[in-house]
């Protein structure tokens, strides 16, 4: 498959992108030529994914962010204008899922830390950056199909996942008409994040039977999904989920 060049001379900032769909949304913009700023937790994990981008001939800044970190959030929106003058494209990728208990049964911290790493810091992350992007700029947040229907075990999860449907709404028309903002729904991906169910082979076959396509998703399915949302392609595009799994029920 040949990849266009749709992000020369762009800069783009996807959050938690060391690894799994984050990294390949970096990876799939890097090629597409844009600048990309990569962040994680961990600056081991910063370290190696920077040296598999560079090593594609991608222009890329690494930089330890923990979404919640307040700090660390400033400095990403200002080491990135440092380095580059501006930002065209957020990609809001952070997600936590630290617990599998029904919702009545979860504890107070856990459901704090769901709220925040999966919503509030996206907010926070864009009131930094609010006041840097410019005419043509673009927002996406990567949710999941379990927002639709939050599944028994992900419940929890799955509700922060609606919120960001509601989010792209509300703001889609607070940022318009210079910025769009859009959000992607991943179907299951077998990656670290979803391991305990791409682990297991009858989990696995189980998930592949339920979607039309046969297969589970890849990282590089969400990634073209996001560069197109991210792209002047879909410049008549805001306010909009596109869910990307392979058939699985959302909505009519």
């Amino acid at each position: 498959m040949k990849i266009g060049k749709r992000f020369e001379g762009r800069v783009a900032i996807v959050t938690a992108s060391t690894q799994g769909i984050g990294f390949g949304i970096a990876e799939r913009l890097g090629l597409e030529g844009a600048a990309v700023v990569i962040s994680s937790r961990r600056q081991k994990n910063v370290d190696e994914a920077v040296e598999k981008l560079r090593a594609r001939g991608i222009e890329v800044l690494g930089l330890v962010c923990h979404v919640s970190n307040a700090q660390q959030r400033k400095d990403l929106i200002d080491k990135t204008l440092q380095k580059y003058g501006k930002i065209d494209v957020i990609v809001s990728n952070a997600a936590a899922n630290p617990a599998v208990d029904g919702i009545l049964e979860t504890k107070e911290p856990v459901l704090d830390k769901l709220w925040e790493i999966n919503v509030k810091t996206s907010i926070l992350l864009l009131q930094d950056a609010a006041p840097h992007l410019h005419k043509g700029s673009c927002v996406v947040f990567i949710s999941s199909i379990a927002g639709y229907q939050p599944p028994q075990g992900l419940a929890m999860y799955g509700v922060t996942k609606t919120a960001l449907f509601g989010l792209t709404k509300a703001l889609a028309a607070e940022m318009a008409p210079n910025t769009r903002v859009n959000c992607v729904a991943p179907g299951t991906v077998p990656t670290h994040f979803a391991s305990f169910l791409a682990g297991n082979e009858s989990i696995r076959k189980s998930i592949e039977e339920t979607t039309l396509l046969n297969r589970l998703g890849t990282t590089q399915d969400m990634a073209a999904a996001t560069a197109y949302l991210a792209s002047d392609d879909a410049s008549y595009v805001t306010g909009e989920i596109l869910v990307v799994a392979g058939g699985l029920p959302s909505r009519l």
